[in-house]
C-alpha cells in the first residue's frame, strides 16, 4: 500500500493509526500468515475497491480481496528473511537444512523470534508450517536430541519454559554440570550425575568435578523424603558407580544399597519400581546382601514377577545353574495353585523357545489351563476398569495352545474346562466362542454342553429390580473392595504375631475370610445371573412378576389382603411386598381373576380369590415406593 492510499484508510478509521507500521509493509509481494488461511502472498491493492488482493496457498482462494481495516488484526506480514519466505524463495537450501543441518534449522527459526525466544508451542507451530503436519513429528522427534547437544539453544526441562537462542555458545556438558549443582529436584539430581558420569570419560574437566558431584549426589540421596524406594535404589547405583569411578569405596559411603534392600517391607515392590536395565544388578544385589537366603528370595520374586523381570530371575537362576529347582518350583506352584497372572502369561509365551522350554515340560497339561482360567476370572473380578486382561489375550490369539494343554486329556477334563471357560468373565464373548470351538474341535460332544449351558442360564435367571441390583452390586464391591482387602490385611497381621497354632487373631481372620470369601461367590453367581426390570410390562391378565393382587378369602368375603409380587430380591412382608420366589408368590403366579389357590395367609392355609390384578408401576406409591 502506498502513502495516499494508507493516509485514506487512517482518516476513515482512526484506530489505525497504530498500525501504521504494519500497512506500510502490506507491499505487492509480500508474504503474509492468515490465522485461518495459512500463507499467502499480496499480489496488489486494489484503490478502487480499496482492498488487498492476496494469493493464498490453500484452497480456492488465488486473487481474494481482503479490506485491510478489518484484516489488519488477522494478517502477519513476514520480513524477507524469514525461514517461511525463504523456503519460498529458495526451497533447495531450506530442503538441505531440513535433511542435513535440522539444529540450523531451529536457530534461524529463533533468530527472528522477539528476545530470540520462543514457547515449546510457539515453535513447533512454526516449524510444523515448514515441515507440513505428515512429515514434522518424527523429525522433531530426532532434531530434539540433536538440540540437547547444541551450545547455542537452551533447551528447556521443563514444557512451560522457553527454547532461547545463546548470544554466546555454552557447551552442553557445562549446562548438565550447572544444573546438577543448581536443582534441588533429587530426580533431575540423580539424572544429571549419570549423564556427568558418562561425559567424564571425554572431558577432563568433568572428571576432576567428581568428587564433588559424589559429595552433592550422597548429601541430596540422604535428605531427601520424596523418592520411592525404587528411585532411590537407582540414585545409590548411580552414586556407587560414581564413587568407583574415582576409587573410593561405595560400602563405606551412607546410606548402602543393602541397608536399603534389608529395610524394604517388599522386594517384590521394589522391583516393581527400578528401570529394567538394572533387573540384573537389583538380583546381584540381593545375592550379595542376603548371601544365607538368597536363592529363597530369587524364586519368590520370580513367583511374583512380571513382564521381562520374569526372564531375568529366570536367566539368573539358569546361570547359577538351578534349572531343575526353577522345573520343580513351577510345577510345584502349580500343584499349590499359587502360579500368577503374569508368570502364566511369561510361561504361555516361551513353553517353546529352546531356552525355556524344558522347564515347563512338566506342568504342559490340563491343571495349567485350569490356572490359567482361574487367573483371568480373578483378574476380571478385581478389575473395575475396562482395560483388557493381556493373559486372556494371549490364550485368545495362541491358536495352538487349547489343544497342547488338553492333549490326552479325559473328555471329563475337558467337559469341566469348557464350563469354566464358559462361566469365565475375564473374556470377551467373541473371545469366549473361538475358543470354545477349540474345545468341540477336540471333543465335539462339548457342543451339547455349551447349548444346554445356554438353556440352563436363561432357566435359571433372577428377575430382580434395578434397586435391589444396585445394592446387591455395592455390597459386592465393598466385599472386593474393602472388607476381603482389610481380612487379608489382617491376616498378615496376625501371621506376624508368631506360632500359628496358638494364635487367635490369625484363626479369628481365617474364619472371616471364609465367610468373606463365601459371601463373595455366592453375589458373583447371584449377579451373573440377574435380570434387571422396571416392571414396566407386568400382565393385568394374569398374575406375573411385578403385579399387584388384591386377595380374598373365600370362608368370609370380608376379609382381604394386599400384594406386591416383585422381584427375587425385592421382598419386604412389613410392607406387604414379596419375592415372586416366595411361597405365597409361586402360588398365585399366572393365575387370573377369579381364579382361587391354597395359601397360609393367617395361621392356617385356607382358600383365597384373586379379586384383582394391577401394575406395579401404577400403584408403587400406594406401598411407600
Amino acid at each position: 500500500m502506498n502513502t495516499e492510499a494508507i493516509e485514506l484508510l487512517v482518516s476513515k478509521h482512526p484506530d489505525l493509526k497504530g498500525a501504521r507500521e504494519k500497512l506500510e509493509a502490506m507491499q505487492p509481494g509480500a508474504y503474509c500468515i492468515h490465522r485461518s488461511w495459512g500463507m499467502g502472498v499480496i499480489k496488489n491493492y486494489d484503490v478502487k475497491t480499496q482492498r488487498l488482493v492476496i494469493d493464498f496457498e490453500e484452497g480456492d482462494r488465488k486473487g481474494h480481496q481482503m479490506d485491510p481495516a478489518f484484516c489488519v488484526d488477522k494478517l502477519d506480514i513476514l520480513p524477507p528473511d524469514s525461514i517461511l519466505v525463504r523456503q519460498r524463495e529458495e526451497p533447495d537450501a531450506i530442503e538441505e537444512m531440513i535433511k542435513k543441518n535440522p539444529a540450523d534449522l531451529v536457530v534461524e527459526v529463533l533468530s527472528h523470534c522477539p528476545d530470540n525466544s520462543a514457547s515449546q508451542n510457539e515453535l513447533e507451530r512454526q516449524l510444523q508450517r515448514v515441515l507440513g503436519e505428515r512429515r514434522f513429528k518424527k523429525w522433531w522427534l530426532a532434531t530434539r536430541k540433536l538440540l540437547v547437544k547444541d551450545p547455542r539453544v537452551a533447551v528447556p526441562s521443563r514444557k512451560s519454559d522457553p527454547y532461547i537462542l545463546r548470544d554466546e555458545p555454552v557447551r552442553a556438558e557445562d549446562e548438565v554440570m550447572d544444573e546438577f549443582f543448581e536443582t534441588k529436584n533429587p530426580h533431575k539430581k540423580i539424572g544429571h550425575a549419570a549423564r556427568l558420569l558418562a561425559l567424564s570419560v571425554r572431558h577432563d574437566d568433568i572428571k576432576d568435578a567428581l568428587p564433588d558431584i559424589l559429595k552433592e549426589l550422597t548429601q541430596s540421596l540422604k535428605e531427601t523424603k520424596v523418592l520411592t524406594e525404587g528411585e532411590r535404589l537407582f540414585g545409590l547405583w548411580v552414586r556407587n558407580d560414581l564413587a568407583r569411578f574415582i576409587h573410593e569405596d561405595p560400602e563405606q559411603i551412607e546410606p548402602r544399597t543393602a541397608d536399603l534392600l534389608r529395610e524394604s517391607p517388599s522386594l517384590s515392590l521394589l522391583a516393581e519400581n527400578i528401570p529394567g536395565t538394572h533387573y540384573k544388578r537389583y538380583l546381584n544385589l540381593i545375592e550379595r546382601s542376603f548371601s544365607d537366603d538368597w536363592v529363597k528370595i530369587h524364586f519368590d520374586l520370580l513367583k511374583n514377577s512380571s513382564g521381562k523381570f520374569t526372564t531375568e530371575c529366570v536367566n539368573y537362576l539358569l546361570e547359577k545353574e538351578l534349572e531343575k529347582d526353577v522345573a520343580d518350583a513351577l510345577e510345584r506352584w502349580l500343584n499349590e495353585q499359587n502360579l500368577r497372572g503374569p508368570v502364566l502369561l511369561w510361561i504361555i509365551r516361551n513353553r517353546k523357545s529352546r531356552k525355556y522350554g524344558e522347564l515347563m515340560e512338566g506342568i504342559l497339561n490340563p491343571r495349567l489351563l485350569s490356572a490359567i482360567f482361574y487367573a483371568i476370572d480373578y483378574e476380571a473380578l478385581q478389575n473395575a476398569s475396562t482395560r483388557r486382561i493381556a493373559l486372556a489375550d494371549a490364550v485368545s490369539d495362541d491358536a495352538l495352545l487349547i489343544g497342547e494343554l488338553l492333549e490326552n486329556s479325559s473328555l471329563e477334563t475337558a467337559t469341566d474346562l469348557a464350563t469354566m471357560l464358559m462361566l469365565n468373565q475375564g473374556f470377551e464373548d467373541l473371545s469366549k466362542k473361538s475358543i470354545l470351538a477349540r474345545f468341540i474341535k477336540l471333543y465335539p460332544t462339548i457342543q451339547s454342553l455349551v447349548d444346554q449351558g445356554a438353556t440352563a442360564a436363561k432357566q435359571r435367571a433372577l428377575i430382580v429390580s434395578a434397586e435391589s441390583f444396585a445394592a446387591r452390586k455395592a455390597e459386592y464391591d465393598e466385599l472386593v473392595g474393602k472388607k476381603i482387602p482389610e481380612n487379608k490385611e489382617a491376616i498378615a497381621t496376625a501371621r506376624e504375631h508368631g506360632d500359628l497354632r496358638e494364635n487367635a487373631e490369625y484363626k479369628m481372620a481365617r474364619q472371616e475370610q471364609e465367610t468373606l470369601l463365601a459371601r463373595k461367590d455366592q453375589l458373583e453367581a447371584e449377579l451373573s445371573r440377574a435380570q434387571t426390570t422396571d416392571f414396566a410390562d407386568s400382565p393385568t391378565e394374569n398374575v406375573g412378576v411385578g403385579s399387584v393382587v388384591t386377595l380374598k378369602a373365600v370362608a368370609d368375603n370380608k376379609r382381604s389382603a394386599r400384594y406386591a409380587i416383585l422381584g427375587a430380591w425385592d421382598s419386604d412382608p412389613e410392607r406387604h411386598i414379596l419375592s415372586y420366589q416366595t411361597a405365597l408368590g409361586q402360588s398365585i403366579l399366572s393365575k387370573k381373576v377369579g381364579e382361587r389357590a391354597l395359601l397360609n395367609i393367617g395361621s392356617e392355609s385356607e382358600e383365597w380369590e384373586i379379586a384383582s390384578i394391577e401394575r406395579w408401576p401404577d400403584k408403587k406409591a400406594s406401598f411407600g415406593r
